[in-house]
């Protein structure tokens, strides 16, 4: 419900602030006094186009500010600011927020009956759920199932293409997979490792020659082994050399060796044009397979892994295909049973339902207005209802051919015969053409509505007003040639004072407060069980 509503400089209004109880809520005033602009505000906050015309004259902005809880107990707090120049500001619980967020937020709490722009009734999809919601259909199941389509072709359409693509790209994996194989690589570092061999192969003559070159020169017959030799002589029983001639000992040793390691490994080349080739040819297909398959030999073994699982993927796609085949079918019969079932229960309950809205018209001032429910489309979806307010009319679409008045009586009327609905009923020019019983049956049912919820009904006949749970009154006053407005809760007191207002247009005639305190008397079990003070 609204609990708190709060209006500064919105048309005629100055300043006011109300703190709104629960049940329905009668909204009257003198022409002029800015009724509508309560019910602007109540669409502002629920994300509608904010206009700078709306701003009262002589002031900079206007500020809409509500708080609203929702069944569940949650509360949100939507204000508008809209200034005389430049575009509107939206918060959504103190934050900074768009008016399509007030939409999505505040919009599903409210229905407002009168403004046909405003009118869910208008929507198809409120038709269609005012339909289900009388038969009692169920449409998750069916909605389930749909979803289970759309995802089975969603993934069918990721792995999708044709045989003949699947075909090729098989081939070319396989390719790939085959040259891959057949290179037999293993060791990241391979073509490094080859590229020195294939340095010693290429000069392995002038490798050979210097082997034997170095090892004559320092094997023990060698000039660097005797320089030693002789140096050691020098240095022998000196005992300042002692260090040093263990040093030239040690010297002599590892000379030794060394020519040995050198003679070793000059014998370990050979001159082999076979080898020679066969590297050559190796480090060609690496770098091959470098340019083909990564930068590197890692990127290279890790791609073949890579190609293994898509050609894995793409030889289980028929398998895949098949099952995927299977369940949509399988759905598919499922939706069409549901849908069937429900386009019959949809089509059983539109005459129903069609009655049940003329019999409740009929309590409402329109007793030969009828009513026709059309049902057509995949699983009865298209909802239509149609709607002839006076004999002699075509049936046409609610909404296009009756006046704002018949239309929010016709939604008082689909309200009545079905249960839910938003938690908040705002009704405007329901009472256009009426009075008398009539009159007295509308603000009956708009009575009814508000021990579920929060009924607002914007009204001109006491008649209507007398039912509500509580009453708010507009006010206008003009000083200076600016008329400003102001709104309060009426005591039990000034509801008297203002039934008699609406009654005679005399707010202190003794005979007008009399009939308003029969009036109101007839129905306060109503509104003093709201809380009327």
């Amino acid at each position: 419900m609204l609990e708190e509503l709060r209006i500064e400089n919105l048309g005629v209004i100055d300043s006011i602030s109300l703190l709104l109880p629960a049940g329905s809520i009668a909204v009257t005033g003198e022409t002029g006094a800015g009724k509508t602009m309560v019910l602007s505000a109540i669409q502002l906050l629920m994300g509608a186009r904010a206009e700078p015309d709306m701003v009262r004259r002589g002031t900079d902005h206007a500020i809409v500010e509500g708080r609203f809880v929702d069944r569940d107990g949650v509360e949100l707090v939507a204000k508008r600011v809209i200034p005389s120049t430049g575009r509107s500001r939206a918060y959504l619980d103190g934050s900074l927020a768009t008016a399509t967020e007030l939409q999505e937020r505040i919009a599903p709490l409210v229905d407002l009956h009168g403004q046909h722009s405003q009118q869910s009734l208008l929507r198809p999809s409120t038709q269609r759920d005012a339909l289900d919601a009388f038969a009692g259909i169920d449409t998750a199941p069916l909605h389930h199932v749909r979803s289970q389509i759309s995802r089975i072709d969603a993934e069918l359409a990721q792995i999708g293409g044709d045989a003949t693509e699947r075909a090729r790209r098989g081939d070319l994996l396989r390719y790939q997979l085959d040259e891959l194989a057949a290179a037999n690589l293993s060791d990241p570092n391979e073509d490094v490792a080859l590229l020195a061999q294939e340095g010693v192969l290429a000069h392995a003559v002038e490798h050979q020659t210097a082997a034997g070159r170095a090892g004559e020169l320092v094997s023990a017959d060698g000039p660097a082994a005797e320089a030693l030799v002789q140096a050691a002589a020098l240095l022998d029983g000196d005992g300042p050399f002692a260090d040093a001639l263990n040093r030239l000992m040690a010297l002599q040793e590892e000379l030794a060796g060394l020519s040995s390691d050198i003679r070793d490994i000059g014998e370990s080349i050979t001159d082999d044009p076979e080898a020679r080739e066969y590297v050559r040819e190796r480090l060609s297909l690496l770098v091959e397979l470098r340019r083909k398959y990564g930068p590197t030999l890692t990127d290279v073994i890790a791609y073949t892994d890579d190609l293994q699982h898509q050609l894995d993927e793409l030889e289980s796609h028929d398998i895949r295909v098949t099952q995927l085949a299977d369940q949509r079918a399988a759905a598919a019969r499922e939706r069409d049973h549901l849908a069937a079932e429900i386009e019959q229960r949809r089509i059983q309950a539109a005459t129903p339902l069609a009655r049940a809205i003329e019999a409740e018209l009929g309590q409402l001032s329109m007793a030969n207005a009828a009513v026709e429910i059309r049902v057509a489309g995949a699983a009865g979806d298209d909802v239509a209802i149609l709607l002839a307010p006076n004999p002699g009319l075509p049936l046409l679409p609610v909404g296009k051919g009756a006046s704002g008045g018949e239309l929010s009586r016709t939604m008082l009327a689909l309200r009545l015969v079905l249960a839910g609905g938003p938690p908040i009923q705002v009704f405007d020019e329901v009472d256009a053409g009426i009075g008398g019983s009539t009159a007295r049956a509308v603000g009956r049912a708009l009575a009814s509505l508000g021990a579920d919820g929060q009924v607002f009904v914007v009204t001109h006949l006491a008649q209507v007003a007398s039912h509500a749970g509580s009453h708010i009154v507009i006010d206008k006053s003009s000083a200076d040639g600016t008329t400003t407005s102001q709104a309060r809760v009426l005591s039990r007191t000034e509801r008297v004072v203002e039934v008699s207002r609406m009654l005679s247009g005399s707010p202190d005639s003794s005979v007008a407060h009399e009939h308003a305190h029969e009036l109101l008397a007839t129905t306060s079990s109503t509104w003093e069980t709201a809380g009327a003070q």
